[in-house]
């Protein structure tokens, strides 16, 4: 085996040992910051649920209910004099 072939073979070796630690150690980096994530989430849940157990309970909120406009004698118009004004206004039906 020449100097050539024996270095070329070293070469790929270690570039494949050298990938094999980068994955590691992008795994472990990966590893931390999902940790790092997840202790930051838990938290703020705990703040959360604190903030709320201390503040009393927001009292539920009303819906108002909208007035009819119309008087009860006024009718809508038919639906053909209703089409034909939304055609003559510019509307595609």
């Amino acid at each position: 085996m020449k100097q050539e072939d024996r270095n070329r073979a070293d070469a790929r070796f270690n570039k494949a040992a050298r990938a094999a630690n980068e994955a590691k150690t992008g795994k472990t980096d990966r590893d931390a910051a999902l940790k790092a994530v997840t202790d930051n989430m838990a938290k703020l849940k705990a703040l959360r649920l604190a903030r709320e157990a201390a503040a009393p309970p927001p009292a539920p909120t009303v819906k108002k209910t909208r007035t009819k406009s119309k008087k009860p004698d006024e009718k809508s118009p038919a639906l053909g004099d209703w089409l034909a004004g939304q055609q003559s206004g510019g509307r595609r039906t």
